[in-house]
């Protein structure tokens, strides 16, 4: 489960890690809607921009630093689009769209997940 502790509430009960350079590259492209979140780790913290290129539906993402602060939120991120990350970040999460807005989550809100 993902976890905002700040507020207390549920980001997400599914989800599925990204770890290799295969599964980053993938993310959502090709997919159909998904009731899943995608948690992406990299090894270090580092401007992370993405793409919504073959993803054919919206979704809200989440930048957390090493510490899991929130650090940068793009709500409603429509197909074929691009976003370049203003800050650095070690975790990227993809969520559902409007789970950011259900879930309260705000910048520097801490996040959970094992």
């Amino acid at each position: 489960m993902i976890k905002n502790n700040t507020k207390n509430t549920v980001i997400a009960k599914k989800y599925v890690y990204c770890r290799t350079v295969l599964s980053k590259f993938r993310g959502l492209m090709f997919r159909k809607k998904t009731d899943k979140a995608l948690i992406f780790i990299f090894s270090q913290e580092k401007i992370i921009s993405i793409h919504m290129l073959f993803v054919f539906f919206p979704i809200d993402v989440l930048w957390l630093d090493k510490n899991k602060k929130v650090v940068q939120i793009k709500e409603h991120f429509n197909p074929f689009t691009l976003c370049k990350a203003k800050k650095a970040a070690k975790y990227l999460i993809e969520l559902p769209v409007n789970t950011i807005k259900s879930s309260r989550t705000e910048i520097a809100d801490t996040i959970n997940f094992k």
